[in-house]
């Protein structure tokens, strides 16, 4: 399948009302308002085909990049390319499915991991402190979880939104792992107040810090 073949299918099944909703949520208009399930559908006839793939992201069309993600062989992807991929990111959803499709299964991320974290790139930031979070929950040997507290104590209340999400869910995850840090993750928490107001549906756990450790904690015991 070409990539004329395949925008023209994307755009077969675009929605006016998908559309909006993802303006709403920051994507551009180079969009065809596609729904995410009729992305995988797509994305399981076509099965992995990594050169359209990369044929595909550069058309910087939203569903392109969505399918894309989808195609990708992340093991054909070197460090410089996924960390090309991740900085021309600007749309968050599709940042999720990056970090959820590609960047987990890519044979190098610790090393990545390392470079982002020192990224003023809000998406390689971002992406660098969501791994991080991945490690603290599987993989916690050899991190300095006190110097990760200490950093996001003086960074997290000026960071980037992006950014400041995904250091949250460090935060989070240390204070729920980790009970001799648990006390002084929940204090961090208290003292930068990020998403203390967040509006959280019912049934549903606030991103709060505070909260999220301890209603974690207690489903945990």
């Amino acid at each position: 399948m070409t990539v004329k073949e395949t925008l023209s299918q994307l755009k077969a099944l675009g929605n006016e009302k998908m559309f909006a909703q993802n303006k709403i949520n920051g994507a551009s208009d180079n969009q065809f308002g596609v729904r995410l399930g009729e992305i995988k559908a797509l994305s399981k006839k076509i099965k992995t085909n990594h050169t359209l793939a990369l044929e595909l992201w550069e058309t910087e069309n939203v569903e392109a990049r969505l399918l894309a993600i989808l195609l990708i062989d992340p093991k054909l992807l070197s460090n410089n390319k996924l960390d090309q991929l991740v900085k021309s990111v600007t749309f968050t959803q599709i940042a999720d499915w990056l970090n959820t499709y590609v960047i987990k299964q890519f044979p190098n991320k610790e090393e990545l991991r390392i470079e982002w974290l020192k990224s003023n790139n809000p998406m390689a930031a971002g992406a660098g402190w969501n791994l991080t979070a991945q490690r603290v929950v599987k993989n916690p040997e050899g991190l300095d979880l006190p110097v990760l507290l200490d950093r996001l104590e003086s960074e997290m209340g000026n960071a980037h939104p992006l950014i400041q999400w995904t250091m949250n869910f460090v935060l989070a995850e240390i204070g729920i792992h980790n009970p001799n840090l648990r006390e002084r993750a929940i204090s961090i928490g208290n003292t930068l107040g990020i998403y203390k107001d967040y509006p959280t549906s019912k049934g549903c756990t606030s991103p709060f810090a505070p909260i999220w450790i301890e209603a974690m904690v207690s489903r945990l015991k």
